[in-house]
């Protein structure tokens, strides 16, 4: 018998085993430190009064990672332990959010190949709102661009074409824990979180494109970080961004729905 209830009190070291259990047998698994998955959902704005956990007694074996930012929620993160999978946990997580969140929009991305998943949201009342691309990207050559001290990140997020994605947004970025860089000039810049290589924003004024800044910021980037670059979320519809990516040399992983509720 499994009790419902919100994630106060529950350690980020339960939630870790609980989300490792959950992801284990993926196509990329997890095996996530504390740390990270505390980083993780601490950046989308978690809320443990409003997130929700499904407990066997004291242990966590499924849980809905809810964030909240105005009157928009987000979803962090589904998931049940292998062993309880298949009994409508998840379904019963995800009608508690909806039916207790305070947010008049509920958000949340699912691969693209997780048919079961994005079926049970469907189902749920969940529509696609766009698809998003996933890249990674490895620098050919080493390429150097001064740090922003003090940046405008507010000016840079202007630059985008495209509406960034939650986690992505400015309001994310400030929230992190851990800690970010800003690299580029007055005409363009690229921010970059060195411990793991993930750039959620990277833009250039339209004055200023097509002169190579873009591919120099990309680079500088890389080079920084010393790791393989995560670019995340990026418009399907985004075409000259994909085109640029292309271009560069960064490679396609994965796709995601992004998937939206309205109350």
């Amino acid at each position: 018998m499994t009790t419902i209830r919100n994630l106060v009190g529950v350690s980020f070291e339960t939630m870790t085993q609980a989300f490792n259990d959950a992801f284990s047998d993926y196509n990329i698994p997890a095996n996530y430190p504390v740390e990270y998955l505390t980083g993780l959902v601490t950046r989308r704005g978690y809320r443990p009064d409003l997130a929700v956990g499904a407990f066997e007694g004291d242990r966590l074996v499924g849980f809905v990672f809810n964030c909240l930012d105005g009157d928009e929620a987000y979803n962090s993160g589904t998931g049940v332990v292998i062993s309880h999978r298949r009994l409508g946990i998840a379904r019963q997580l995800m009608e508690h959010s909806i039916r207790t969140l305070p947010a008049k929009r509920y958000i949340l991305e699912v691969i693209e190949t997780n048919h079961r998943a994005a079926a049970l949201y469907r189902d749920l009342g969940f529509v696609e709102a766009r698809k998003f691309q996933c890249w990674t990207y490895i620098t050919p050559e080493k390429t150097r661009i001064t740090e922003i001290a003090n940046a405008n990140l507010d000016e840079i997020a202007s630059w985008c074409d495209m509406d960034l994605s939650w986690q992505n947004r400015i309001a994310s970025i400030r929230r992190s824990r851990e800690p970010y860089v800003v690299l580029g000039n007055e005409d363009g810049a690229a921010i970059l979180f060195t411990s793991n290589g993930d750039v959620p924003l990277l833009a250039v004024k339209r004055s200023a494109r097509r002169k190579g800044l873009g591919s120099r910021l990309l680079g500088a980037a890389a080079t920084r970080a010393n790791v393989p670059l995560r670019i995340m979320n990026i418009d399907d519809r985004s075409t000259d961004i994909t085109a640029f990516l292309e271009k560069n040399g960064a490679k396609k992983t994965v796709r995601q729905l992004e998937m939206a509720f309205r109350k």
